[in-house]
């Protein structure tokens, strides 16, 4: 058999979006504004669609990520970290500009209190870049896309996904970003979203757990397939194609080292579980079983993640 034919037979996840240092800083004690405030700090890899990217590597998926980034030393840290989890020679350098980068502030207590993101290398991800890389995205599996991304490449790639038939996941990675988000959705397999955005989007407020419920109706109806709009520890809601709208509660952590990249982890759950084709209940406790290991772990994707441990999580929190 030809040996290039092999080779070529690959149908990986691509993942398409951020990829930035993450730094942070947490306080000792109360923050005080318009004053010095006392902290520890650490610095590590990020990005929504790299964070996801990561977790489904580390799960044992062919992953390859579709970014931008500048020619510098945070764009080396990224590359020597993500290399051995995806495919990066798919991620574009701009000499001119900076790799994405995002500050958090986190209080004593581990919460986020501010963050500062310069992402504006993403605006390099255009719908040109993507006719270029539309080879490999005809061979994905399934394609992942942050709103780090501009609306034109967004709804690039809806056209794209809904034309060669592959499944499309949407992540939204803030309420600001939402406005790049199509009105209509029906290209979309799975969009995971949180109460702030979904509240952002829709000009709702969320208030009891009908608005939540009535609010993952509204995104139904813009025709998204499957829609989870998460509320951090009061857990997630859910509406799945023919299988009518279901709660979830978030599982009991009691030890919160850091919370950022939970939402990275629960995506990636539930990515993972979908496409080794799980029930409903399975898929979305997969994601918050990843989620509630990520946040007892001080990393943004966990270090010990693994097809293997990752079974052994799933079967003890399903006890």
């Amino acid at each position: 058999m030809d040996k290039a034919y092999v080779l070529d037979e690959t149908n990986p996840i691509i993942c398409i979006g951020g990829a930035n240092v993450d730094r942070k800083y947490y306080a000792k004690y109360e923050l005080t504004n318009e004053t010095s405030n006392p902290v520890n700090s650490s610095s590590s890899v990020g990005g929504v669609a790299r964070n996801i990217a990561e977790n489904l590597g580390r799960l044992g998926e062919e992953v390859v990520l579709i970014s931008a980034s500048g020619q510098d030393s945070a764009w080396e840290e990224i590359y020597n970290l993500s290399s051995p989890f995806m495919k990066l020679e798919h991620v574009t350098q701009f000499e001119n500009s900076s790799t994405g980068s995002y500050t958090a502030i986190l209080d004593k207590n581990g919460d986020l209190s501010l963050a500062l993101a310069d992402m504006d290398v993403y605006e390099n991800i255009t719908s040109e870049l993507m006719l270029k890389k539309s080879n490999i995205l005809k061979s994905a599996k399934c394609i992942v896309i942050d709103l780090n991304c501009p609306s034109e490449t967004i709804d690039y790639i809806c056209s794209f996904t809904s034309k060669y038939n592959i499944p499309l996941v949407i992540i939204p990675v803030s309420s600001p970003k939402m406005n790049r988000l199509p009105k209509t959705l029906s290209a979309a397999t799975w969009l995971i979203v949180n109460k702030d955005e979904t509240e952002t989007f829709m000009d709702i407020k969320i208030s009891n757990e009908k608005d939540w419920e009535d609010s993952v109706k509204k995104w139904l109806d813009l025709g998204v397939k499957n829609v989870i709009v998460t509320n951090g520890s009061n857990g997630v809601m859910a509406g799945v194609e023919n299988g009518g709208i279901q709660y979830f509660p978030a599982i009991d952590t009691p030890m919160v080292a850091d919370v950022t990249g939970a939402g990275d982890s629960f995506c990636s759950g539930v990515i993972y579980s979908w496409l080794q084709k799980k029930e409903t209940d399975y898929i979305i406790k997969s994601g918050l079983v990843n989620s509630h290991k990520t946040i007892m772990s001080k990393y943004t994707v966990r270090q010990e993640l693994s097809q293997k441990q990752f079974m052994i999580d799933m079967e003890e929190c399903l006890k």
